[in-house]
This record gives structure tokens, C-alpha cells and sequence, in this order.
């Protein structure tokens, strides 16, 4: 019974640190890749997933005020390579925003393009990503969503390190690309 209580009380002191730890990387990413954006003067990019063929990411830049961050598989990609090869980004994020397959889709709102915050400072709104259709928003306010703090935390947790993955990829390709 002590050690259940010991595991659990070590558990709860490093959730809220990992979260501060991931929190700070999505915010580094994100700051990187808004300056990139700017640099190029674009506001969307997209690529296809060379990981996951069928996958494709976009994002859409709001200078000041919002970073919209979509992946998901598509069901017509020939759609989407035909956009790319045009390098009509906008027309990909809002067929991958509008049309992929539900079920693997992520759709992430970051307020202030600053990264995902378990909850937000001062007078900043929450942050919201969508899951395979399901929503999660960070306000801090897990018994109104009905969720324990460790089960909130670690639906932060795992939606940050998809948004990590997703603007990985998103910053690599304009690095890469004449975009």
C-alpha cells in the first residue's frame, strides 16, 4: 500500500515536468517554423508524408494570432500530389482540413502560434487539438471535461508529441525545399 502510494506520488510530481518539458519544445518548433514561414512569405505549406505514404501535412500561419497544424491520410492523393506539384499549399490544407479520413486526422488550434500549453497564461484562449474526430481542449480545465488531472495531462502530453511530429516534419521540408 506505502510503495502504491509512493509510485503514485512520483508519478504526479513528474507528469506536470514532462508536460513543461514537451510544452517548451512545441513552443521552440513553432516559433521555428512561423520565422520560416515569414522568411518565405508564405502563409500554408504542406508536403506529403514521406513516412506514411498516403499522409499528407499542412499549415496555415495567422501572423500574431493563430498556427493551424493538419495530418491525415487522404483518400484521393493523387488530389492532393497533383496541389503539391502546383504548390497551391492552401488548396491542400483545406482539402486535408475539410475532406481526409476522419478517423486519421490531426487538427491542432495553437493559439498565438507560441506551441501547445496545458494551459494557458494570462489572457491567452485555450489551445485544441483534434484526434481522430475526438476534441481535447487545454484550459486547464480537466473536472469540467470530466477527466482526471493525469489522464488530462497525458492527453496533453500525447497530443504535443503528435504536434511535435507534425511541425518536425513541416519545418525539415521548408528547410529542404525551394519553398
Amino acid at each position: 500500500m506505502v510503495r502504491r502510494l509512493v509510485v503514485l506520488l512520483t508519478l504526479a510530481l513528474c507528469l506536470p515536468a514532462a508536460a513543461g518539458a514537451q510544452d517548451l519544445k512545441s513552443s521552440d518548433l513553432a516559433r521555428q517554423l512561423t520565422q520560416l514561414l515569414d522568411s518565405k512569405k508564405l502563409d500554408t505549406v504542406a508536403m506529403a508524408d514521406a513516412q506514411n505514404p498516403g499522409r499528407f501535412v499542412a499549415a496555415m500561419y495567422f501572423p500574431g494570432t493563430q498556427l493551424l497544424v493538419v495530418s491525415a491520410q487522404y483518400a484521393a492523393p493523387a488530389l492532393l500530389t497533383e496541389l503539391l506539384a502546383r504548390k497551391d499549399f492552401r488548396g491542400v490544407y483545406v482539402e486535408l482540413s475539410s475532406a481526409s479520413v476522419q478517423s486519421s486526422r490531426l487538427f491542432v488550434r495553437d493559439a498565438y502560434a507560441n506551441g501547445l500549453m496545458a494551459k494557458p497564461t494570462g489572457e491567452q484562449p485555450p489551445d485544441s487539438v483534434e484526434t481522430a474526430g475526438k476534441e481535447a481542449t487545454f484550459d486547464g480545465a480537466w473536472k469540467k471535461a470530466k477527466m482526471t488531472e493525469a489522464d488530462y495531462l497525458k492527453a496533453y502530453s500525447d497530443a504535443d508529441a503528435a504536434y511535435i511530429r507534425a511541425l518536425q516534419s513541416l519545418i525539415a521540408h521548408l528547410k529542404s525545399s525551394g519553398t
